[in-house]
This record gives C-alpha cells, sequence and structure tokens, in this order.
C-alpha cells in the first residue's frame, strides 16, 4: 500500500478545524484533525504532500520523524509546523486501524480503561451573578458531568465595568487590581459552591497573571480543593513555574501551548507544574503524547489533555487516553456549539454521563459527514481538492 494523496479541508468551530485525509492506492483513507494552526497548516501539508506520495503510510512514526528533521530548520520544534505533522500523523493512525480492522488503542498496545472520564469547560464569566451561575453549571451536571472548568480570567482584564472617564484598565498589565482579584475569588467560590462536593472544579487563567499574583491566588484558593489551576502565567519560563507550584497545595496544571516531547521536558523533569495538559491534535499527535504522557509517568505526574477539537480530534485523543496508565481527564469544549454530534456520520453524541465509551470500530472510531462539515466550511479554504 503507498500514499496517492493528501488533501485538507476547513471548519469553523472553537478555532479553524483543519481536517486532513490521506488516500492510498488501496482505496482506504484515513481522516485526521489538526487545530491552531489556521491557514499556515493548510500551507504546509500541501508542500509536505509531495514527500508523502508513495510512501507507505504504516510507517508513521518514521513518516513522522523523517518530515520533522527534514525541517527542523524551518520550524521542525514548535509552531504551525508540528500541528500540520499532527494533523497527518493521525490520518495515517485512522488508516492504519481501517486496514487492519481494529481500533487505534489496540495499535498503541491496547487499553488501560474502556472509558475516558471529561470533564466540561463551563461558560460561567466573571460578569454572571449567583443565579445566571447556578443555569449555566446547572446545564453542565444535567448532562451527567463530575468535572467542569471555568475560567476566572474573562473581562478581568480591560474589564468595561471597571472602566470609567478618569480610569481605564491597562490590558497588558499581568497585575489584577482589587476589584479583579477579588472577583476571580468570589467566582471560583461561588462555582464550587453550586457544583457541590461530588463535583471537581478547574479554573483557567489563560497565562494572564504575574508571579506573585499567581502565587497569591493559588494559596487563598487552596481551601476549595480544586481540580488544578490552569497556567497561571505564560510558559516560556519553567522556572517562575516551578516557583508557583512548589509555593502552594493547589494542583498547577499547563501545555496546552507547548509542542513535542522536548517541549514538555523541562516542565516534567523540574517538577514546574502538578499535571500537564498536551493539546493532543495540536502538539504531535497520538505517538508523540504517548511519549509525553510517559515521559511524564517517571514523575507520577497525572495527565489530562487539553481539547477544542470536534469529535474527530476527540476521540483521536480518547485512544491516546485509553492506552496510558498515567490518564486523569480529558476536556471538552463544546457546550454550546451547535454541530458537536451532527458532523459525524455516527450521528450520536460520544459523550454520555461525562465518559466517552471506547468501541471496537476500527481506526479512531468515528468519520466526518462532509455534508454537514461543508456547510461550516472555513471562508477561503478549498474542500479536499
Amino acid at each position: 500500500m503507498k500514499i496517492t494523496s493528501v488533501k485538507t479541508a476547513a471548519t469553523i468551530g472553537h478555532c479553524m478545524h483543519v481536517w486532513v485525509r490521506v488516500e492510498t492506492d488501496a482505496g482506504i483513507t484515513g481522516l485526521g484533525e489538526c487545530v491552531h494552526g489556521g491557514s499556515a497548516a493548510i500551507a504546509l501539508i500541501a508542500d509536505l504532500e509531495r514527500r508523502l506520495i508513495g510512501q507507505d503510510p504504516f510507517a508513521i512514526d518514521a513518516l513522522f520523524e523523517s518530515l520533522r528533521r527534514s525541517l527542523v530548520f524551518e520550524g521542525g520544534f514548535a509552531g504551525a509546523f508540528i500541528t500540520a505533522l499532527t494533523g497527518i500523523e493521525i490520518a495515517l493512525w485512522d488508516l492504519k486501524g481501517k486496514a487492519l480492522g481494529v481500533p487505534v488503542y489496540e495499535l498503541m498496545g491496547g487499553k488501560f480503561r474502556d472509558r475516558i472520564k471529561v470533564y466540561a469547560d463551563c461558560e460561567v464569566e466573571p460578569g454572571l451573578d449567583f443565579d445566571d451561575a447556578k443555569r449555566a453549571v446547572d446545564e453542565i451536571l444535567e448532562q451527567g458531568f463530575k468535572a467542569l472548568k471555568i475560567d476566572l480570567d474573562i473581562f478581568a482584564y480591560g474589564h468595561r465595568g471597571a472602566e470609567t472617564e478618569s480610569f481605564v484598565k491597562d490590558a497588558f498589565n499581568m497585575t489584577p487590581d482589587k476589584w479583579e482579584y477579588g472577583r476571580m475569588l468570589q467566582l471560583a467560590q461561588m462555582v464550587s459552591e453550586l457544583a457541590g462536593p461530588e463535583v471537581e472544579v478547574a479554573c483557567d487563567l489563560h497565562t494572564r497573571l504575574d508571579k506573585h499574583s499567581a502565587i497569591r491566588l493559588a494559596r487563598d484558593l487552596e481551601h476549595l480543593n480544586l481540580m488544578w489551576l490552569e497556567e497561571p502565567i505564560p510558559p516560556e519560563n519553567i522556572d517562575t513555574m516551578r516557583e508557583i507550584t512548589a509555593a502552594t497545595s493547589t494542583p498547577i496544571c499547563a501545555g496546552e501551548n507547548l509542542y513535542l516531547r522536548h517541549g514538555f521536558r523541562d516542565l516534567i523533569e523540574k517538577h514546574a507544574v502538578d499535571i500537564i495538559m498536551p493539546d493532543i491534535p495540536k502538539c504531535g499527535g497520538l505517538s508523540e503524547c504517548r511519549k509525553i504522557a510517559n515521559m511524564a509517568e517517571i514523575y507520577s505526574m497525572p495527565f489530562a489533555p487539553h481539547n477544542v477539537s470536534s469529535p474527530v480530534g476527540t476521540m483521536a485523543s480518547a485512544h491516546v487516553c485509553a492506552s496510558i496508565p498515567n490518564f486523569l481527564i480529558l476536556e471538552f469544549h463544546w457546550t454550546k456549539r451547535d454541530y458537536w454530534s451532527t458532523i459525524i456520520a455516527e450521528k450520536r453524541d460520544i459523550i454520555e454521563d461525562g465518559f466517552i465509551a471506547l468501541s471496537d470500530a476500527p481506526g479512531i472510531g468515528v468519520t466526518l459527514d462532509e455534508e454537514v462539515a461543508r456547510a461550516y466550511q472555513y471562508p477561503g479554504t478549498t474542500w479536499f481538492s
């Protein structure tokens, strides 16, 4: 079997979702998805196609690494190039599973668990009052989720409600003022109470704080026993992140903006966080993220992937989560999107009562409904041409 073409399409979703289809001379195809690579990833995949035509699609790791090394001076360690490779890599795993008639997790050594626990990114924002927040949390709990996440930083910087003619918040300042800080504490407390003692709550800061503010906030939230506090500062300074993690009993989680195991090495080896969260359809793909998880396991560090993908990328991530021992939980970011279940041909919600149940379907286990997907085609992109 040889690769004959590599084609892309893109839809509007949480971001630009790039679909990658690998075709072969045996008529078997594989579908992959990558996110946060944008139009640059599409252009890179088009350029890489000539290097893939005629290759053995089963040699997934070798193809990935040969492509990465061949362009190492053009971004072979991070960014859109790695995201482009990720979309190709996931499509190759799907293709191989279909060709052999087995699910991807079997190709990865089998599964440690039959179900993948999922948490919902809950749209609770600082502007909501208690009743509004209760409605948002109740919607999540009614769907059976036993874990959720809120954003503490939304509108906290440049918050319009705090602006007057004499005061306009500096949107670039990483230090929250008294009102902003108090609102973050209030929101975390409010949602924790609404969720109840049996539901895990995580809080995301999207790298918005300085070191002092991050330590102060993490300590002030310790009594809530959060699942984690996510990305309090930008990921560039590993030593500063380590200081924050060492200063609090609140678990610190980070990693959605890192790439490959090379990008996670210092974060893990220096114990800079308590939990790592690679975005699997962004940072290197299925095989690479298993390596990241295995590296973290040596340091007793849980693996909780970031995820904004469609059911295709989400299910691909679930195969990795099934195949490693130190999996904690997977993100679900589509509570308010209107085509979560209809975009796949199977026409079902892959998440039930807060879990993804793995099946024995070959490959990733879900397929794209192109008629539905094309209705959301990203402007200015081509469709598998």
